[in-house]
């Protein structure tokens, strides 16, 4: 049994919450700069000021119900990531790549109170919340946000339980339905922490928002570049010529993205080495890096760090922590290397590979087995479905569905996936859902979807169709029907008309698809 914690411990204990770093950075760094958004800028203590009048203004729209955003990566999307947990409320950060029939779903399934949305997002929300039958009340950001915010009482909600829900982010996961992942405040706040440490922000950092913010709350880092009282430079879209100039004119020090948005910033024309002395560090997850784009970046000045995580457990969880010794290696050794998914242990998380039995598989870089994860940045579960996190967690492990094996070096390394996902430019794409999708068209009889290589975006759905006996349909008109349901970076990109190649019993032979269209593929995962 625990000793009761009394005396002294027991007066000074506070739960942890990420939403504290800003106070810290409001009393210590209230006059620096904390935010900048095009032509505006905030102090901390204006950010600070700003995000407690955000949570008395929603605290009683949401009355205790989750409060929903979708937004670029503006000053809005991050103030919400306080002014929506001081309202004492979960945060529901949407996926701007999303059609509005899956808008919809999530603000049903996560019961959101309100939603707050960017103008340019007019049309998807006006669809999206006709579907509903009580939607939530719509704030649109611009005049009716800020005037809400100028007539509100500042709020400054703090915990009582540290694994109290924080915030639910959804993902698609393997099945038609995205699942809520939910995220407490301790765990937000330790990943937070490791995110500092590992990627080496200070006061003096820079960061420009190249990660969607609503992508596993941004890794963190709303949280973690205001614990380090660094600069946050919001940039609403991903435009490689706005990346280089606000490098160049804003002194960026750190950014996150996907492989993808390596190679938009380092191929782009605006491109050129940063002056001798000055390096960039900037993580990449979502799908392991080529050798050939880590190369490159290193060129330009960029110090890249190849993270892995998923959204259950709040972005990263392993990192290719880089040793000092595979300095004197060549750049092409050196590029495989950090290409690795790298090592657990991080501040709030452990990694392991396990064999089918639960037991380790040895570190000889060949034997495969299943990622496992376990910490404190493991999600509590999926909202409403216990099922579903019992299965994922059956002995307090999390099994990810991604198949490595350990180097005798302790660093871990994919060779494959078990679940049915298309990671494509560091977004995931269930191919089931987009299988009902190709299913609904009335001329098609069955239809099975996998990852096809792509040069640009690492994988890309394709589709494999047999249509209905004396029924007709094109590639193009398959296609279409897709994006009308599904979001259109999910629709497939090429459809192949054709008998499914199946089992004995019936079931559709993916592997045999997989083989053909990664022949000569230097990679089986992207």
């Amino acid at each position: 049994m625990p000793e009761t914690v009394t005396g002294l411990d027991a007066l000074s204990y506070e739960p942890l919450t990420p939403t504290a770093h800003l106070d810290r950075a409001a009393s210590a760094h209230g006059d620096r700069i904390g935010v900048i958004d095009g032509e505006r800028r905030w102090t901390y203590a204006e950010l600070h000021e700003r995000c407690t009048r955000l949570a008395g203004a929603l605290a009683p729209l949401a009355d205790g119900r989750p409060v929903a955003v979708l937004a670029p990566n503006t000053h809005v999307l991050l103030e919400a990531h306080y002014g929506v947990p001081w309202a004492g409320v979960p945060l529901v950060a949407v996926n701007t790549r999303l059609a509005a029939a899956e808008v919809a779903y999530i603000l049903s399934h996560s019961k959101a109170a309100v939603l707050i949305h960017d103008p340019s997002f007019d049309v998807l929300v006006d669809d999206a919340l006709a579907r509903l039958d009580t939607p939530p009340r719509r704030i649109r950001a611009g005049e009716e946000y800020e005037s809400l915010l100028a007539g509100a009482e500042p709020l400054h909600h703090t915990p009582s339980d540290e694994r109290s829900l924080l915030a639910i982010n959804y993902t698609s996961g393997t099945t038609g339905r995205p699942k809520g992942v939910m995220y407490h405040h301790r765990g937000a706040y330790l990943q937070s922490v490791a995110m500092v440490a590992h990627t080496g922000l200070t006061p003096s950092a820079v960061h420009l928002w190249t990660l969607p913010m609503f992508h596993c709350n941004g890794w963190c880092f709303p949280w973690a570049v205001t614990a380090a009282a660094a600069t946050h430079v919001c940039l609403p879209k991903l435009d490689p010529a706005e990346v280089w100039r606000l490098i160049r004119e804003e002194g960026v020090t750190h950014l996150n993205g996907a492989p993808t948005v390596l190679s938009m910033i380092a191929y782009a024309p605006e491109a050129a080495p940063l002056p001798t002395g000055r390096t960039i560090r900037m993580a990449t997850g979502g799908a392991p890096p080529s050798p050939a784009i880590l190369r490159r970046m290193g060129e330009l000045g960029f110090d890249v760090t190849h993270l892995y995580g998923l959204t259950e457990t709040y972005g990263p969880a392993m990192l290719c922590d880089w040793r000092p010794e595979w300095d004197s290696l060549d750049g092409a050794a050196q590029a495989r290397l950090k290409a690795r998914q790298g090592v657990g242990n991080m501040i709030s998380c452990t990694a392991r590979v396990i064999a089918d039995d639960g037991t380790d598989v040895p570190a000889d870089g060949t034997t495969t087995g299943q990622i496992a994860l376990r910490g404190n940045n493991v999600m509590l579960g999926y909202l409403d479905d216990p099922e579903a996190t019992a299965a994922a967690a059956p002995d307090s492990w999390f099994r990810t569905g991604d198949i490595g094996v350990v180097h005798p070096d302790g660093y871990v390394e994919l060779r494959d996936r078990s679940k049915d996902v298309i990671v494509s430019g560091g977004e995931n794409i269930a191919s089931v859902e987009v299988e009902q999708a190709i299913m609904d068209h009335p001329a098609v009889l069955e239809a099975a979807v996998i990852a096809v290589p792509d040069e640009r975006w690492g994988e890309v759905p394709a589709a494999y169709v047999t249509l209905r006996d004396g029924t007709s349909a094109t590639a193009t008109e398959i296609i279409d029907h897709v994006r009308t349901l599904l979001a259109r970076f999910k629709a497939p990109k090429s459809v192949t008309f054709c008998e499914l190649p199946k089992t004995s019993t019936g079931k559709i032979q993916k592997y045999v698809l997989r083989e053909k269209a990664w022949a000569g593929a230097e990679r089986r995962i992207n």
